[in-house]
């Protein structure tokens, strides 16, 4: 089965703009190395995206996915196969923790959200150093204090210049991010304010 890789971003950026070619560069990249894209769906990275995922050579019918923030089927960009209207508005962000990783590039607040919820449900995260917004301003931080993996003690958001240096942290580290988040109430802490930080309660 291929894995699935969520690209968050700006919503309103121009076909030809970097952040679109970017997208366009990076949905292409995913489908030439057997992933699928997911995005939400719509305008800017999201439809760059997916219309870089359709001109790969390996692209098959499937491999975009858009999580749309409504119930119109209808409100969505013309390059995603797999239409899921969630009906959540901007609650929707928080599936990004459906993908098996994330990749950001640029983005404002809502991005900045879906970052946080990926952190929180333990997934890669790959950041864009290239462009304005929170994926420059987070790549190669960690979000805060809590051990997600003890066996990578390099866990962070990943930075990244470019589609291939994406491809080559996907490969090396995307089957180490393998731990399945079951709801906050799926943590125990054993008592302490320490614990529950270290077992990512929160």
């Amino acid at each position: 089965m291929k894995l699935t890789v969520a690209v968050v971003g700006d919503a309103f950026v121009d076909k030809g703009s970097p952040k679109y070619d970017l997208a366009f560069e990076t949905g292409k990249m995913l489908v030439d190395n057997g992933y699928r894209v997911q995005c939400g769906g719509l305008t800017g990275v999201m439809e760059g995206v997916c219309e870089g995922a359709h001109s790969s050579s390996r692209y098959k019918e499937g491999d975009t996915i858009g999580l749309i923030p409504s119930y119109d089927r209808g409100r969505v960009n013309k390059y995603v196969d797999i239409v899921i209207p969630t009906g959540m508005d901007i609650l929707r962000n928080g599936m990004t923790g459906a993908a098996d990783a994330v990749v950001a590039i640029g983005g404002g607040a809502g991005t900045l959200s879906e970052i946080a919820v990926s952190w929180s449900t333990f997934k890669l995260i790959i950041a864009y150093r290239t462009v304005e917004g929170w994926s420059s301003k987070l790549a190669d931080t960690r979000l805060d204090e809590r051990i997600r993996y003890p066996q990578i003690p390099d866990d962070k958001v990943y930075g990244a210049d470019s589609p291939e240096e994406v491809a080559a942290i996907l490969k090396e580290k995307i089957h180490l991010y393998n731990r399945v988040f079951n709801g906050i109430s799926g943590v125990v802490p054993t008592g302490s304010v320490a614990d529950c930080r270290k077992n990512s309660c929160r």
